[in-house]
């Protein structure tokens, strides 16, 4: 199924063409109700959302040629093309605008980070229905006065800047806003965690009241492992400029597991260079010790192991990381010595991992984890590991660990 807006519903974006603007020589992607842009730093995330405030907001800052991508052909042109049929482009330097169709109410309510400590909104001079609108309520909230009129003291500076983002939101939400779009730069900043949840959870809710959501995020609590429809993954290639591409979304059987197994520590993996999947806690508390006795961190190296909660949700986990392009090796046990076959549900899943992680991809534990490791016995085995594995040196790693870490290590530094 090819993301995208069903048209029958919101006539928001449904495609956005980028040529030869600042980072992005040639990119386009189909916008659903939420698009969530996923990336490195200075991959050019942000750079998508200014070509989307550029090409809908007749009012933006005019491009001028320091926006013009190295190694292009020397000329800009951004196209959008929404679900009533109508579009509008912006072409060449000095620009030239066209649109077809009513497009003037599609302009969009821009919140980039700069300004997330001070005024939000990235004003226009001719704000127009629903932007206008949504502009007065969120400098009501900003100015301190939350959904209710009343003032507002519990935080200050841009913690205050911050919450009056959702305040402002929520009161947009209450008030029946509808034919917005909203385009945020890291939505997460200044919150903590249980506000980020929140947030994503507004956001998601404006987006389902006919509005449209674009936002960039470093926040794995604004990336939804169930709804890989909603990602639009970015990244900086040497040579090419940026590049998007939006996987796959998962089928219907496999979304109430993901939603229910992957929280957002485990959504950390769409942030991730490279990820090691793991079963269970044990290996997840005992992998950072591998990773130090051999001379690396794997928090600096951006590489995140990701407990997935038993061998099967390794095989979701798998095809998540493979869809959304994240490089990974799966860890698992064999649950069976050396010379004998594991009983049919074990290997039916070792062969299921193999499959999707490739031999390369994968190492497997003969016959598990406390094999190798000299753990014996089930009690209270990640405190035990632990213990073990935070004495243990270089020599004294178990072979599937280090190869693990090896080549986890080289994953990471290839996505750098």
């Amino acid at each position: 199924m090819e993301p995208g807006l069903d048209a029958s519903n919101f006539p928001g974006l449904i495609r956005v063409d980028i040529d030869g603007y600042r980072s992005i020589r040639n990119a386009s992607f189909r916008p659903g109700r939420l698009s969530a842009l996923v990336g490195e730093s200075s991959a050019g995330k942000s750079n998508v959302l200014e070509a989307i405030r550029a090409v809908l907001d007749p009012t933006a800052p005019p491009l001028v040629p320091g926006e013009i991508a190295r190694d292009g052909d020397g000329t800009i042109r951004i196209n959008a093309e929404f679900a009533d049929g109508s579009s509008s482009f912006i072409a060449g330097l000095p620009q030239h605008r066209g649109h077809s169709g009513d497009v003037m109410s599609h302009t969009p309510l821009f919140l980039p980070a700069d300004l997330r400590s001070s005024t939000l909104v990235a004003r226009s001079a001719n704000d127009s229905p629903p932007h206008h609108r949504a502009v007065d309520i969120l400098q009501e909230a900003l100015a301190g006065r939350g959904i209710d009129g009343q003032p507002n003291h519990h935080h200050q500076g841009a913690t205050a800047a911050a919450h009056g983002l959702v305040d402002g939101l929520e009161a947009c939400l209450t008030a029946n806003v509808t034919g917005m779009i909203l385009l945020i730069e890291e939505p997460e900043l200044f919150l903590p965690p249980q506000i980020q949840r929140y947030l994503y959870r507004l956001l998601h809710q404006l987006s389902e009241a006919d509005n449209q959501v674009f936002y960039s995020t470093h926040s794995p609590s604004f990336l939804n492992v169930a709804r890989l429809d909603e990602l639009v993954m970015i990244e900086h290639r040497p040579g090419e400029g940026t590049r998007l591409f939006q996987p796959e979304p998962l089928p219907a059987d496999q979304e109430f597991v993901a939603a229910s197994e992957f929280d957002a520590s485990r959504g950390e993996l769409f942030l991730a260079r490279a990820a090691v999947l793991v079963e269970g806690l044990t290996e997840k508390l005992a992998l950072p010790f591998v990773f130090r006795a051999m001379g690396h961190d794997a928090d600096r190296e951006r590489i995140s192991i990701v407990e997935c909660g038993g061998k099967s949700n390794i095989v979701l986990a798998a095809r998540i990381a493979k869809a959304v392009g994240v490089p990974f090796i799966a860890l698992h046990d064999r649950d069976a010595p050396a010379g004998k076959r594991p009983n049919e549900g074990q290997a039916y899943l070792n062969k299921l991992i193999g499959e999707i992680a490739g031999e390369d991809g994968r190492v497997e534990m003969i016959p598990d984890f406390e094999g190798i490791s000299g753990l014996r016995g089930h009690r209270h085995k990640p405190e035990r590991a632990w213990e073990r594995f935070s004495k243990l040196t270089a020599d004294e790693i178990p072979a599937p660990l280090a190869h693990t870490v090896e080549r986890a290590v080289k994953l990471a530094s290839r996505s750098s």
